[in-house]
This record gives C-alpha cells, structure tokens and sequence, in this order.
C-alpha cells in the first residue's frame, strides 16, 4: 500500500533531485546498518517524504556523507542522515512486519511468514522503543482487517483506518506541533488508501476480493463518471493534507516536499490513467 508519496522528477529542480535522493539513500544505508538486506526491503518513497517533512519541521542538524553501495559500487553518491532517517527506518521495518503479519494471517502466504521470522525479533523491539506508535499500528490495521472481513463497503471507514495508522507516524513527538502532523499525516494516508484501492480495482473485480470502492464502480457503471468520483475524493484528500502542510513552518526542502505534495502524489494516478487500462472497463482516457 506504499509507493505513491514520490517526487515527479521533470517538475523538480537538479539540485532538488540530489537532495532527495541524499535522503533516500540516507534512509537506505541506515536500514542495511540496523536491519541488514531484510531491512532494505522495508524502504519505501514515502518513508523518505517523512524524514524530509520531519528534518524540516524540527531543522534537524543533517550530515553529509558519500558511500559507495551495490546500486551504485563505482562512484560514491551523497548520503544525508539525521535522527529522523533513524526514526523512518524504524517505522519502515515496523510496518513491514505489520505487513507481513496481515499477509500470512489473511492469506497463508509464503512470503508473509518469511517476513515474519525475518523481522519477529526487531519488532518486537521497536514496539518497546515506540508503544504509542506501534499500538495505533495494530489497532488501526486491525479495525481494517475487520471491515475487509465483512466486506464493508464504506470508503471512508476503509480508508480512515490508514489515515489514523498514518497520522501517528508522523507524530514524532507530542508537542506544538502534533494537530497538524496529525491532520497531515491522516488525509495523506487516507489519499494512499484510496488510490491503492482505484489501482488494485480492476485485479479485485477479476478475483472477487474485497475492495472499497466497487460499490462505486457499480453505482457509476462508467468509466468516466467512476474515475472521477474517485479523482474527487482524491483532490479533497490531498488538498486537506497540503493544507495541514502550509500551517507548518517548513521552510528548509520546502521545495522538495511541495514538489511531493502538489505534483508527485499523482505521478501514479497520472500513468493509470494514461496507460489507457481496461482491465474491467474501469479506467477512461482522462488525466490530471
């Protein structure tokens, strides 16, 4: 349910691509550290969007490093770490573990009790070094696995599980901060839900598994009228997270997270729609 807080790279200036990709690589480097190669599988776009947000907000003191790498073994490439890049790997093997717990429990998958074995021990003791973040993490995963068992069909209730996953990650600590992190951080995780269940649609039709907005697909029953209801949600979504982003004082990478916030997050719904899928008829020609 990762993968769509990225940049759009032709949109963002050099200098602003090569502070990102520090942060990335920075985030990177810190999971193989802690975690080894299992924890490199944790790391996510979006967990990158959240230790810049945070490096911002609290004017983190960010060392700058070069390593070299197996992506990159010949030429060393600038690495930027912070406490934040500590934090963010932390939430990235956290939630990969809740991720995989999901997976085996709801489908016996393989690769879900794989997961499980690999990252058992090191949750458990991130779940003693976070009890707020990691109890709202279970809970709110478990509120979802519910309605997905009954197969409600309540966007708002699906999605707003993930919202309240989301929104405690981004609170770092508790502090003057923390409303608006916390609004952030729930709109944002709701506008992830709602465009992995718009991608995921036409797959979950085909197999008949849960998915929060066939309901609206039926309502509609065309492709037009149910793109844009879910661009609609989309925009409310995204809008009420950027706003939450303006009250902040963000004002180092300022560009990069605005480059995020206001162009990146659609990248993805962008190629859906203009790939011209049809998998189901779901899809139509229209784009942002």
């Amino acid at each position: 349910m990762f993968g769509y807080v990225v940049i759009d790279k032709p949109e963002m200036k050099i200098r602003d691509y090569y502070q990102y990709k520090g942060y990335y690589c920075g985030l990177c480097h810190r999971l193989r550290e802690e975690y080894g190669v299992r924890g490199q599988m944790a790391l996510t776009y979006d967990m990158t969007f959240a230790v810049i947000l945070l490096t911002s907000l609290y004017e983190e003191e960010t060392a700058l490093t070069t390593r070299r790498c197996l992506v990159h073994p010949v030429k060393k490439i600038p690495v930027l770490r912070n406490s934040m890049t500590d934090y963010g790997a932390d939430m990235n093997v956290l939630l990969a573990y809740y991720h995989f717990v999901d997976d085996w429990q709801d489908e016996k998958s393989l690769p879900g009790l794989t997961g499980v074995h690999l990252f058992h021990r090191k949750a458990r003791e991130l779940e003693t070094k976070y009890p707020r973040q990691a109890g709202a993490f279970k809970r709110q995963l478990r509120a979802l696995r519910a309605l997905e068992q009954r197969k409600i069909q309540d966007v708002d209730a699906a999605a707003g599980c993930f919202g309240r996953l989301m929104e405690e990650l981004f609170v770092f600590r508790q502090d003057e901060w923390e409303e608006r992190l916390r609004r952030m951080g729930f709109y944002l995780g709701k506008f992830i839900y709602i465009l992995d269940a718009f991608e995921d649609l036409p797959k979950d039709v085909k197999k008949g598994l849960y998915n929060p907005l066939q309901k609206i697909w039926e309502s509609d029953n065309r492709p037009e009228a149910f793109s844009k209801s879910c661009q609609r949600m989309l925009e409310m979504m995204i809008s009420e997270c950027s706003s939450a982003f303006e009250q902040l004082p963000c004002l180092r990478e300022a560009d990069i997270l605005r480059n995020i916030l206001y162009s990146g997050v659609w990248v993805k719904y962008r190629k859906l729609i203009n790939d011209k899928r049809t998998d189901g008829g779901i899809y139509d020609n229209q784009s942002i």
